[in-house]
């Protein structure tokens, strides 16, 4: 590895580490709910539907099944979602309104620590190499 490729690794790492632990601690001092909470609340409310499959939900996440399983018993017993048959969650009234008190905190600290200190040029260079990066992993890490 050259000394620019490990510099550049060791500060994504550092910003990658801090800014989720920043995120996070807010999201759950303000809200009650862990990142993996808010990962599926988010993706279900996005999913424009009231409930998703969780093999859906396990792709769209990337978790594998295990993970998802147990999280989504925790959520479950806090009466965030439902499951139904044929592996149907649903959203549940507690977890609607958790999500949308979730996404305004959420929405705010991404702004002020991430959207507020990049300019316009460095949020479409970052975008870019983004996907560059995702597009060069194995497909079954993508999600899919």
């Amino acid at each position: 590895m050259t000394p620019d490729v490990l510099s550049t690794w060791q500060a994504y790492q550092r910003m990658r580490v801090l800014l989720n632990g920043q995120i996070n601690r807010e999201l759950g001092r303000s809200t009650g709910l862990s990142e993996a909470d808010f990962d599926i609340l988010f993706f279900i409310e996005q999913s424009g539907e009231t409930s998703v499959r969780s093999v859906a939900l396990r792709c769209g996440l990337a978790w594998e099944k295990s993970r998802l399983s147990h999280q989504l018993r925790r959520m479950e017993q806090r009466g965030l979602i439902e499951k139904a048959p044929g592996a149907v969650i649903h959203l549940t009234e507690k977890g609607r309104a958790q999500i949308t008190a979730a996404r305004d905190c959420h929405e705010a600290a991404v702004r002020r620590y991430f959207g507020d200190v990049l300019t316009a040029e460095q949020l479409a260079t970052l975008a870019t190499i983004s996907e560059r990066v995702v597009a060069g992993l194995p497909r079954s890490h993508s999600g899919h």
